[in-house]
């Protein structure tokens, strides 16, 4: 079994004290998504998890933890987001140069691929331009040469409720621009994107993607990715997609162990917090030794 630590939140930044605790206890209970009163228990025994994908902004609370987590004998990599929008996207983030160096120093640690960097979402707007993207990666691929092998891009997805937190961002005279701006601008913009990571010694594919980026030179692939695994660990684990992702996912099936709106970044763009106000309370409050998020 693949353990996801956490599409729904970011376990690595936050509760990097309640992982420890459930990885040392064997188990972690986990409300369902949509219907929080049904709950279930995982199992994190080390004999009963082939490998755990931890999703990270900034991985402060667990790293401390990395060498405890490598001497019980668990497998894992980490998918680290790194983008550079700053306020008012991204308001509760660390400077860009501290989360550039934790990627570094993570990548030191446990090897360049192990850490895949994730330039996700691409949130398109009069002042986050195809060029704005083109200089950013560029300075960010430079910053992470040698530091990572893969690169994950994707762009944003208009849920109703992301859609309206960035509409209201026109107060601060930004104006994202709408769906068919972004499907004519993105081929152009992938295959530059593309051509800056192979530069700098990384593939490049997309996540969940429905846009038509073909003959871009970026690729479909899976964020959480069986094959990888296998590359990595030696493991013999069924690719067969899972179903419970959307279509565009070509993710490998595994459990998810975190729960939405619990995130305390904040980002206006974020698909996993539709009230950013209860996600930050819900992140504060949270009790480490309980054995949900929800708790």
């Amino acid at each position: 079994m693949i353990i996801s630590a956490s599409r729904r939140t970011d376990i690595p930044a936050f509760f990097g004290d309640w992982m420890m605790k459930r990885l040392r206890e064997g188990f972690c209970v986990v409300q369902h998504p949509l219907r929080p009163r049904i709950a279930y228990r995982v199992s994190l025994k080390v004999e009963d998890v082939d490998a755990i994908v931890f999703w990270t902004k900034y991985p402060k609370s667990l790293v401390p933890y990395i060498d405890e987590i490598k001497s019980l004998g668990y497998r894992f990599i980490f998918l680290f987001t790194l983008t550079p929008y700053g306020p008012p996207l991204e308001t509760q983030l660390p400077s860009l140069d501290e989360r550039i160096e934790i990627f570094r120093q993570l990548s030191t640690r446990l090897g360049a691929d192990k850490v895949l960097w994730r330039y996700d979402p691409i949130v398109l707007s009069n002042r986050h331009n195809a060029t704005f993207h083109v200089e950013e990666f560029e300075k960010l691929a430079t910053h992470l040469e040698g530091f990572t092998k893969r690169v994950i891009i994707s762009f944003v997805d208009y849920y109703p409720f992301v859609h309206r937190r960035l509409t209201r961002l026109s107060q601060d005279e930004i104006e994202v621009y709408a769906a068919g701006e972004i499907a004519a601008h993105a081929p152009t913009l992938a295959r530059k994107l593309c051509a800056i990571a192979q530069q700098h010694g990384m593939e490049i594919q997309s996540c969940a993607e429905e846009l038509d980026l073909k003959n871009t030179g970026v690729q479909p692939g899976g964020c959480i990715d069986g094959w990888l695994l296998h590359q990595l660990f030696g493991l013999r684990l069924p690719l067969k997609k899972d179903p419970g992702q959307r279509k565009e996912c070509l993710c490998t099936v595994s459990k998810d162990i975190g729960a939405y709106d619990t995130c305390g970044h904040g980002c206006i763009y974020c698909y996993a917090s539709r009230d950013l106000a209860v996600a930050a309370q819900r992140c504060a409050s949270h009790n480490p030794s309980a054995p949900s998020l929800l708790s």
